[in-house]
């Protein structure tokens, strides 16, 4: 029998591939942002841990994806309200890129978001975040109007589940 090389499941935030695949996205959203990689010392406990304690049920679900065994993508989904979940911290190592796990996660996600009684699913990003935004739009996403607002949103995107 083949092996299935992408594998997705829930998993808790704190476990040592889910602690490193968050530490990951922010190294990369980050370093993007400031257009060099993070320094060890730039990392802060705050930014690691924001909003973990919604990433579980009942208000919501953290997905860990691994390829071959290997952790390699993950993504959050938190319930906002009786109607929307929010989609967060999606993001896929760059060495599995190109492989299908961004288009997995993103399904997966939404089953998530179903689950938790969501019938849309909203998200937010930066505009220079073009792979990211190129997958949102591939999945049927639209931009809305903001729905929040802090430092590091640039766009807002909805879709009805």
């Amino acid at each position: 029998m083949a092996r299935m090389p992408w594998i997705f499941s829930p998993e808790r935030v704190d476990t040592p591939d889910a602690t490193s695949l968050r530490r990951d996205y922010f190294g990369d959203v980050a370093g993007r942002y400031f257009r060099r990689p993070l320094a060890e010392d730039e990392y802060d406990e705050e930014m690691l841990s924001e909003g973990l304690d919604r990433l579980a049920p009942p208000s919501g679900e953290f997905l860990v994806g691994r390829h071959d065994g290997k952790a390699a993508a993950c993504g959050g989904v938190i319930l906002l309200d009786a109607e929307r979940a929010e989609l967060t911290r999606v993001f896929v190592r760059h060495a599995f890129r190109g492989l299908g796990g961004a288009d997995l996660l993103m399904t997966g996600l939404e089953d998530a978001a179903r689950a938790l009684g969501a019938r849309r699913t909203v998200l937010n990003t930066r505009l220079d975040l073009v792979e990211a935004r190129a997958l949102y739009a591939r999945h049927g996403y639209r931009e809305i109007p903001a729905y929040c607002t802090g430092p590091y949103m640039e766009i807002w995107y909805g879709k009805e589940l």
